[in-house]
């Protein structure tokens, strides 16, 4: 087999000037190029795979490829392909990890959005494995006695936030669908590891400790993350013998398992026993849940169709509408570090996110008019309003064509960043995108059978009126809150070109556009794509990532009428492109994902 290659440091094949990778990479020069000891154990390939990333470099392969954000997960998912199995097969693998060594960002008891290229049919499907809101629900779930909205952290922690988990019904419907691989075996590895232990990893480690207060509300959750009463520390070894025996059991059983008997009634027990906010999930809404396949939102952008995933996720026609806007603008021509650029791009989202708010919410519920919102003559009449030397002094909504209308209030409820994302391309030519959350970091807190519970449902608005309208994104029984994840495939006379998406609460749309921008428009590989320092302007503040020259914009940006916020960008950028039949593979250095191919 080949090996994956690794580019040298000095080798530049980037589309844009070397001096210009430098300025955009986000990442202090005085690198540590060494692989983590926590990950000391893995490949050779792994390390070399490491030590590029660091060094700014994207990884090469001509067969297939895998970056996950966790490596231990990542290797995971390239035995499975090593030994011949497909997308499908390894992201089952990759998955399965990923809830073990991560499970404060996803895990079986989350969910996912899925993004599936089959290279035999050159068809896009997407399917949502979304979690769903109990069927005991109302509108008035978040709000207290005289209809107000709960404080946040109320609703998170503890029972109340817990919807139905869709992951476990997701790997096994895109399994069936597409993998050829013997569905037991892929859980092979992630049970060892549970059993035997892996060690903890400094980002799991710095979370832990970062969030006592919640974590140890709950004895379950407390005695895991907290055996003796102390915290787990980076390179500590855990074993999590509960999670091998629920792997076993889907192993054995499919996702049957889960949804109903003995997993699935110690899921509701803990909702609905835990104390200070008890949850209403019961057994009927383990047992009716369904994965749902949804028409793929696609876009043209450059003369590439941009392709991903509809209601209930935000993120394709947001990301959509922002690629569309900057379509009208020589984006190739800008500099990328120029405050103008930044102004273009940051309106450009802000004009994407108030249609976001007003239109966007589970299209089984509401009407959603994603052919208007998406269509190039409306976004070309909303580039327009960017034709203008400062920033926009309000955000008017859109009033996109639809086929049937309704009047709804808007909505700014963010979503909290913590998530997973996947990306693939195997032997064949399949390309999977796949972001996988539990919402908040470590979700609702509660620990059941060795997996964290999602406090997914705080993604519905809090409020179910504004003005005397209805908000499309309030909570109804048996609806999929609204979602900013984007797993995005990018395509070119049919064939993909670039697979990425990224973790992040609601700048994820931003994390993803800006990544196809820098990669499309400014040639970046996939790896200085994802370095390049992360500028968000969803919600009306600008904020800029600190520590990179982005934060060197603050007083530009704000003479041009921007409220200015410098900050931490928790982006997570996973991707692959493809070109002339090789594959370049990129992880974000702010987390600590690689990319692995051969």
């Amino acid at each position: 087999m080949r090996r994956a290659l690794v580019i040298p440091a000095l080798t530049l094949i980037l589309a844009l000037p070397a001096a210009a990778q430098q300025e955009a990479n986000a990442v202090d020069p005085e690198i540590a190029v060494a692989l983590p000891a926590a990950f000391a154990g893995l490949s050779d390939r792994a390390a070399a795979s490491w030590e590029a990333r660091e060094a700014g470099h994207p990884v090469e392969a001509g067969r297939w490829m895998v970056a996950a954000q966790n490596p231990l997960a990542a290797e995971a998912g390239a035995r499975v392909l090593r030994d011949g199995g497909n997308a499908a097969d390894a992201m089952v693998a990759v998955q399965a990890v990923l809830g073990l060594v991560e499970p404060q960002s996803s895990g079986l008891g989350g969910g996912a959005f899925l993004v599936w290229y089959d290279a035999e049919t050159r068809e896009v499907t997407t399917l949502d494995g979304r979690e769903t809101a109990p069927l005991a629900a109302t509108p008035r779930l978040f709000q207290d006695a005289d209809g107000e909205p709960l404080p946040f952290w109320d609703a998170v922690v503890g029972g109340l936030a817990v919807g139905t988990p869709g992951t476990p019904a997701l790997i096994e419907d895109a399994h069936r669908r597409w993998g050829r691989s013997n569905w037991a075996g892929l859980f092979e590895d992630a049970i060892a590891m549970a059993e035997e232990g892996f060690a903890v990893s400094k980002r799991l480690a710095g979370q832990i400790a970062g969030d006592a207060d919640r974590l140890t509300r709950f004895d379950a959750t407390a005695a895991y993350f907290y055996p003796d009463g102390t915290a787990l520390a980076e390179g500590d070894i855990r074993t999590n013998p509960d999670y091998a025996e629920t792997l076993r059991a889907l192993a054995r059983d499919g996702a049957s398992a889960f949804y109903r008997g003995p997993i699935a009634e110690d899921i509701v027990a803990a909702v609905r026993r835990a104390e200070g906010a008890p949850g209403l999930l019961s057994l009927e809404d383990l047992a009716r849940y369904r994965v749902i396949e949804r028409p793929a939102v696609c876009t043209d952008y450059r003369g590439a169709e941009v392709c991903g995933m509809g209601p209930p996720s935000s993120g394709a026609i947001t990301v959509a509408q922002i690629l569309g806007k900057l379509e009208h603008f020589d984006i190739a021509a800008m500099d990328p570090r120029s405050p103008e650029t930044w102004r273009l791009i940051g309106d450009a989202t802000r004009l994407a996110f108030a249609d976001r708010g007003r239109y966007i919410a589970d299209s089984d519920f509401v009407p959603v008019p994603v052919a208007g919102l998406t269509d190039p003559g409306y976004l070309a009449g909303r580039a327009e309003l960017l034709r203008r030397e400062d920033a926009l002094p309000e955000v008017p909504v859109g009033a996109p064509e639809w086929d049937h209308a309704l009047l709804w209030a808007p909505d700014t409820d963010p979503e909290r960043p913590a998530t997973s994302h996947i990306s693939i391309v195997d032997a064949d030519g399949n390309a999977l995108s796949m972001t996988t959350t539990i919402e908040s970091g470590f979700g609702a807190r509660l620990f059941v059978r060795g997996f964290l519970l999602n406090n997914e449902l705080t993604d519905f608005s809090f409020r179910s009126h504004e003005g005397g309208w209805p908000i499309a994104n309030r909570v109804e029984p048996g609806k999929r809150p609204r979602s900013s994840m984007a797993p995005t495939v990018v395509l070119r006379d049919g064939t993909p070109v670039l697979v990425t998406g990224s973790p992040g609460g609601a700048p994820i749309i931003v994390y993803t556009a800006t990544h196809i921008l820098a990669h499309l428009d400014w040639g970046m590989d996939v790896q200085a794509a994802a370095d390049m320092p992360q500028l968000v302007n969803a919600f009306g503040t600008y904020i800029l990532e600190e520590g990179t020259w982005a934060a060197d914009l603050a007083d530009p940006l704000e003479m041009m009428g921007f409220d200015v916020r410098i900050g931490p960008r928790p982006s997570g950028v996973q991707a692959i492109s493809i070109e002339d039949g090789r594959l370049s593979g990129g992880a974000d250095r702010r987390r600590e994902g690689i990319a692995l191919g051969e």
